[in-house]
């Protein structure tokens, strides 16, 4: 089927061009100057995009379908969370094979793929969470990127499920080198964390604002820093993830600025929520718990400014949602056993264009950080990422004068409550097309499970 994209201000992370797109079957075949007859007469479909932006489709590098956490799992599958994904504009997402103590890698690649193939409305990748490292595990990272899994997830906190030594972090980050892995880190200090939430519990201190108050920001900073003296030692790149705080993107920042392969992102809720969420009354605050967690708003400036800047590189979801009902209410009384996660997937490129809206980015970085960006940081580029004759054909019609209100009446996650309740915005996807087919359109779901695809990605291309 051919499809002609007409009159829209096709955006791309270098800028802003009026132009017409052809899409031939899976991919897009042509640009041209607006009005070409020729081209429009070869279409099947005519989609009209007068007065709006035509961009690539978003990539979410960074989500937890299905994810086992605390004796629960997040409650979006890679059905909802993927059709929740298309609905705002994300048309890929990499998410995490979570290894367990025990356990191979490849039997964890195996079972992540039994949950995913099938059952995605949009493509989507895999990251790999190690979470035991030893001889065995650290031969089959070569296994996971022969089968397109280059990137390894660990962590510096959850001492006793996820947690890693530094010499666990410092012998996989020397295999990473040698084999053209990205290893991702999860940093903050977990052991002195563990300390401060046994303090606050024995004190009677139980509300969700201690959340955020045992996860102090500096602790932050200073896992960030080590981890970045690791990558340093064994010359492995690093790749920060769901950066929160000001004293971790100064650590970012300087280790950039001297040349090292280091690699951030944020999220949305650090961009536009704080602890004051967190300490919201009647429980409420536990719907806003994650790690790391919410932040003094004043961390708010400092990303922004690093989103304009490079040291953050990406925006991403960390998309873990668990209902406030039965799940999140696991922690009345103590704290520290409510799932952490927030909702998110769904509305990541609307929020990002409010950045755009309130001039915090331009729309070129808007672009760049949605989708560009991680598509050459995982390996999808020229694949997905940009609208360019041969690339995939995953293109986002988006109003940017429309308005709409976020809301879990409304919203298409699994998930019963939204992060961002009444929050009023500027802009709306308007239609959606996954590898050529139209999977939105107006206020109608058109796509179909089983449509996406796995996609097997090349190393980071930041490092070639």
């Amino acid at each position: 089927m051919r499809i002609m994209i007409t009159g829209g201000t096709v955006l791309s992370s270098t800028g802003a061009v009026q132009a017409d797109v052809l899409v031939d079957g899976e991919t897009i075949a042509a640009l041209s100057a607006p009005g070409i007859a020729v081209l429009s007469s070869e279409a099947d479909k005519v989609i009209d995009a007068t007065g709006k932006y035509v961009l690539p489709g978003g990539i979410d590098g960074h989500t937890h379908m299905e994810m086992p956490f605390g004796g629960t799992s997040s409650h979006d599958t890679f059905e909802t969370g993927t059709t929740a994904a298309a609905w705002g504009g994300t048309t890929t997402i990499i998410d995490f094979a979570v290894q367990a103590k025990g356990t191979t890698l490849q039997s964890t690649l195996d079972k992540w793929h039994s949950k995913a193939d099938g059952n995605c409305a949009i493509d989507y990748g895999f990251h790999m969470i190690v979470s035991d490292v030893n001889d065995t595990s650290l031969k089959e990272m070569q296994t996971c990127i022969d089968q397109g899994v280059n990137s390894f997830k660990m962590f510096m906190a959850y001492p006793g499920v996820f947690y890693a030594t530094d010499g666990e972090i410092l012998r996989a980050m020397q295999r990473a080198a040698n084999i053209g892995g990205l290893i991702m880190m999860h940093a903050e200090n977990g052991i002195a964390i563990d300390e401060l939430v046994a303090q606050a519990l024995q004190e009677g201190r139980t509300d969700p604002v201690q959340h955020g108050l045992t996860r102090p920001s500096a602790l932050e900073g200073e896992a960030t820093s080590r981890a970045i003296t690791l990558a340093k030692v064994t010359g492995s790149p690093l790749y920060i993830v769901h950066l929160s705080a000001a004293e971790a993107l100064a650590a970012v920042a300087g280790a950039r600025n001297t040349g090292q392969n280091v690699f951030a992102e944020t999220c949305p809720q650090y961009l536009y929520l704080s602890i004051e969420d967190l300490a919201k009354p009647d429980f409420e605050g536990a719907k806003y718990v994650a790690s790391p967690p919410l932040r003094p708003k004043e961390h708010q400036a400092s990303l922004w400014n690093g989103l304009r800047t490079n040291d953050l590189s990406v925006v991403s979801t960390d998309h873990c949602p668990f209902c406030f009902n039965e799940q999140k209410e696991l922690g009345r009384g103590d704290f520290s056993k409510i799932p952490n996660g927030i909702p998110g997937v769904e509305h990541r490129m609307d929020l990002l264009h409010q950045g755009v809206v309130a001039g915090e980015i331009s729309l070129a970085r808007w672009v760049e950080i949605t989708s560009t960006t991680p598509a050459r940081m995982f390996g999808l580029y020229p694949r997905k990422g940009t609208i360019s004759p041969g690339s995939d054909a995953d293109i986002v019609v988006y109003d940017p004068r429309a308005t709409q209100t976020l809301s879990v009446e409304t919203h298409h996650m699994n998930v019963d409550y939204s992060a961002y309740e009444g929050m009023q915005i500027t802009g709306k996807v308007d239609t959606v097309l996954s590898r050529g087919r139209v999977v939105v359109e107006g206020n109608a779901f058109h796509g179909s499970t089983g449509h996406g695809q796995f996609l097997s990605r090349e190393l980071c291309q930041y490092l070639n």
